[in-house]
């Protein structure tokens, strides 16, 4: 989920810089780079893999 993020504010970032809108300095093309680079960081580090139940064991 974190690197599917990652890659909308790729694309963002680039389409800002593709058509030079002139935005915010928060909204820059280089921090919306730097937001995604650490979602994709946080997925690669294994933040955003997924919820895991915790097992329930019978004794037997």
């Amino acid at each position: 989920m974190l690197a599917l993020a990652a890659a909308v504010l790729f694309v963002i970032a680039f389409l800002i810089q593709a058509t030079e809108t002139s935005t915010e300095a928060i909204f820059s093309p280089t921090s919306l780079m730097l937001i995604g680079l650490a979602l994709l960081a946080l997925h690669l580090g294994g933040v955003g893999s997924g919820w895991s139940a915790p097992s329930r064991r019978r004794r037997r």
